[in-house]
């Protein structure tokens, strides 16, 4: 039976109950759907929770972090606010949501993803004749296991020299965590494209035709080649971006205006481009995100809520556990320049 939010007994064990998440969990207990109509309306069960106990993490009057542990039961809620903001940080400036298709949750560490590789003649449509076979698409397991990584930064302060310091600031070193965590997955990404998942599928290379050299016919034949698939994606690094941007047709009023005024770029084929430092060096990766790219997680940001609730926050591990897995192999090239 759901309970007003400031009924919930709030306890360590709400972050051991396997498959479900704090927040999860807080809902589970005090629903949302519950608030429709009142003041609450628009806030989760966890927000519900900050306003019981009058802790404001954000803004200019936002509370001192000791704030939360002026009750026993306020002190189970900061292991998620550290969750929430180093969320933040790494959804800020994320392009990973820009290459992969689809995210896949699980509760392990093992997971086979699925593919379908189809020969020549399968891609095309064929007329069927009354009677006659229709042409099949196999979808099987691959072979080998996604690969998962744990990345994570360490949290090394004491409660001492955080006790007194504003939310607000203290949520500033949170996000930068979650940035450097969020990079670190767009470089297994990128590994995974070009070295693929461990099913014998590295991407597929192609070469310039003078070395060093990006011009709008090498950009035509690697587009070329994605038939089925779309050219719509484009990593390049800080090296290969100033050659992208020297071609010629990547200079017309049209481009230049729009690079100049919102900073976004697009090339000839109409792909969006990406840059990240995260690209080696002399490479261009070519996708179809509709189709490349699968992320598998298993669970959500972690964070070692016993030490933080303790106040032992001398060395708290903050961590996320994922992997990328291939869908269809010819959805994801890579130019050598």
């Amino acid at each position: 039976m759901a309970q007003r939010f400031d009924n919930v007994k709030l306890e360590k064990g709400m972050y051991h109950e396997a498959g479900r998440s704090f927040s999860q969990v807080l809902e589970g207990l005090d629903p949302s759907e519950q608030y429709r109509g009142t003041v609450l309306e628009g806030l989760d069960a966890y927000q519900r929770q900050l306003k019981r106990f009058d802790i404001r993490v954000k803004g200019a009057g936002s509370d001192l972090v000791d704030k939360f542990f002026s009750t026993a039961q306020s002190a189970v809620l900061f292991p998620e606010y550290i969750a929430r903001a180093v969320k933040v940080g790494m959804e800020e400036a994320n392009i990973l949501p820009d290459i992969t298709a689809t995210e896949t949750l699980i509760h392990g560490m093992d997971y086979r993803s699925i593919t379908s590789v189809p020969q020549e003649e399968e891609k095309k449509l064929k007329q069927v004749d009354e009677g006659a076979a229709i042409p099949e698409t196999t979808v099987r397991t691959r072979d080998s296991l996604v690969k998962l990584h744990k990345r994570g930064r360490m949290l090394v302060a004491s409660y001492e020299a955080i006790r007194f310091q504003k939310l607000d600031l203290f949520s500033v070193t949170l996000r930068q965590i979650g940035a450097q965590i969020g990079r670190m997955h767009l470089e297994d990404a990128i590994g995974v494209v070009l070295d693929g998942d461990g099913n014998d599928n590295p991407a597929q290379v192609s070469q310039v035709e003078t070395a060093g050299v990006l011009t709008y016919k090498d950009l035509l034949a690697f587009w070329a080649q994605f038939e089925p698939y779309q050219l719509n994606t484009l990593l390049v690094g800080t090296d290969t971006l100033p050659l992208l941007l020297a071609i010629r047709q990547m200079q017309d009023a049209g481009a230049g205006l729009d690079f100049h005024g919102t900073g976004r770029l697009v090339t000839p084929m109409g792909a969006k481009v990406l840059r990240t430092a995260a690209m080696p060096k002399g490479k261009l990766i070519g996708l179809d995100k509709n189709y490349a790219l699968e992320m598998v997680k298993a669970g959500d940001v972690m964070v070692e809520y016993d030490k933080i609730i303790d106040r032992q926050l001398e060395r708290a591990a903050i961590t996320t556990i994922s992997g990328y897995a291939k869908i269809f192999e010819d959805a994801s090239r890579v130019l050598s320049v």
